[in-house]
């Protein structure tokens, strides 16, 4: 017998209920988009390997030389070291191809690696679309701490680094330890800062600590990674960033080793030529961590970045760009490396059909190509200088759209639906309210609650809103209702009376 679904309300009601099934749920499979054939693939490795054999690295501070050096790194005069292939190959294959990304709450972990995609925030934006006026201003800490527990509310961001840098503390010290603060008191997600010293990491290891329960426990199972760039495009180290990279690996806290060279500017401007170069870079890195600690867990993190070629302007919302950062994830997951990307870079700075076009491009090709972690992929505008609460929410509800059109279509007998369509034909002569229909409707598809379906007529009535009011209105809700108090109040005046907290 054929369900009804008494009628309009009823249908609208069971659209408004809560599915029993995620149609959409991060972790999805990725990897079906393949911008570079298999030759392709190998051309490129083989120009990055004979990079750094040939060429090398430069710059190498002294501990990094001597550790490299008896890793089987060779001086290649010039004050560069080069690394012979089966170095390479060998940090290559006993890198950490999969490991967790904690959260404080372990429900809230991910398993980083393989093809899944897990869409999470970057950034060091220094200005704020701000909510009530809509137009940019210097970023503070107030708004780390207000974008922290906004996003502590979206399902689609599954760590959360920060995205904002904090103009109003001037001292860096003060600026680590309160910008950690602001992650341990807002979320229970994977976290990830960036150190501007490695002296500022044993001290905020010590916070750390206070959050995780005691002396130690936090390096048995560190909830906070570390975004670090130990590479200088074009083909050098950078001594304080590889400084932090030791003291990291000291605490056992999760590193994201990111390349960020740009094309034409520190890198090839033809696309074949970046690859190679960037992929050479990355690979120094994990070869850098192999010689501190094999298999130590790394994010091959090689974003490629764009530069608009007649300005010199960031071009963060290219199709070059999405393109790029595709390649790139191709080719760490053919390394069988835990990859790192960048998408939804817009160049945008209003919330209009620009910003929607770049992030949906990017965002997708990222996804599809099997990015593991996706960075700077909510949130950020104006070619990573801003970030918005607007775009945070809007951005959360893209990607439940990517995420559904990654879980593709299931063939089955019964989704092929021949005794559906029998019924129908020779019944009601329509689909709807049916078994079959309703299945689907909780199983199959995602109900956006931002984006609007409604008719004109209907929609000129509710008051003609455009998304960046709809947003506004939605981003200020979470801000009025979540607070959320993840840290004890022993814990919080623990942490206050060792550390400034501003």
């Amino acid at each position: 017998m054929t369900r009804r679904g008494g009628g309009r309300l009823a249908r609208h009601a069971q659209r408004a209920a809560k599915p029993s099934f995620d149609p959409c749920p991060p972790g999805q499979i990725g990897g079906a988009y393949k911008p570079l054939s298999d030759p392709d693939l190998h051309s490129i490795f083989d120009t990055a390997l004979r990079l750094l054999s040939e060429l090398g690295m430069g710059e190498v501070p002294s501990r990094l030389q001597s550790d490299l050096l008896a890793a089987g790194a060779q001086d290649g005069g010039n004050g560069r070291l080069t690394f012979p292939r089966p170095l390479v190959e060998d940090a290559i294959s006993q890198a950490a191809q999969t490991f967790i990304l904690h959260g404080r709450d372990e429900a809230r972990s991910i398993k980083v690696g393989g093809n899944r995609v897990y869409f999470g925030t970057g950034g060091a934006a220094v200005q704020t679309l701000d909510l009530d006026t809509g137009t940019y201003r210097p970023s503070t800490l107030a708004d780390l701490h207000d974008f922290t527990r906004l996003q502590d509310t979206l399902a689609n961001v599954s760590w959360y680094t920060r995205c904002c840098v904090a103009t109003d503390v001037s001292d860096n010290f003060d600026l680590d330890v309160n910008t950690a603060y602001a992650l341990l008191r807002n979320t229970t997600k994977p976290t990830a800062t960036s150190f501007t010293l490695a002296e500022n990491i044993d001290p905020i290891v010590k916070m750390l600590d206070i959050a995780a329960g005691g002396e130690g426990a936090f390096s048995k199972r560190p909830f906070m990674k570390a975004h670090i760039s130990p590479v200088i495009s074009p083909m050098r180290y950078g001594e304080d960033a590889v400084d932090v990279v030791y003291q990291c690996i000291k605490h056992n806290i999760p590193i994201s080793c990111i390349t960020a060279a740009q094309a034409g500017a520190t890198a090839p401007a033809t696309m074949a030529g970046f690859l190679a170069q960037s992929l050479a870079e990355t690979l120094a890195s994990l070869v850098m961590v192999h010689a501190i600690r094999p298999g130590y867990p790394m994010v091959f993190s090689n974003w490629p970045l764009v530069v608009d070629l007649r300005t010199g302007a960031f071009a963060g919302g290219s199709g070059e760009g999405a393109v790029l950062n595709a390649a790139s994830a191709q080719l760490s997951n053919w390394l069988n490396l835990p990859s790192g990307v960048a998408c939804s870079m817009t160049d945008a700075k209003a919330i209009d059909a620009q910003y929607g076009v770049e992030k949906g491009i990017s965002s997708l090709a990222a996804a599809l190509a099997g990015g593991n972690l996706i960075y700077e992929s909510s949130g950020m505008m104006a070619s990573l200088l801003g970030a918005s609460f607007e775009a945070f929410v809007l951005d959360d509800e893209m990607h439940s759209n990517t995420y559904r059109a990654l879980r593709g279509i299931e063939v089955s007998e019964e989704n092929l639906g021949f005794d559906a369509i029998t019924e129908a034909v020779l019944g009601a002569g329509h689909f709807l309210g049916g078994d079959h229909t309703i299945a689907a409707m909780e199983r199959d598809y995602f109900y956006p609650s931002l984006a609007d379906r409604s008719e004109p007529r209907t929609w000129a009535e509710d008051g003609a809103k455009d998304a960046w009011t709809v947003a506004r209105a939605r981003a200020q809700e979470i801000l009025k209702t979540h607070h959320p108090e993840y840290l004890t109040p022993e814990q919080d005046a623990a942490i206050r009376q060792q550390f400034r907290i501003f």
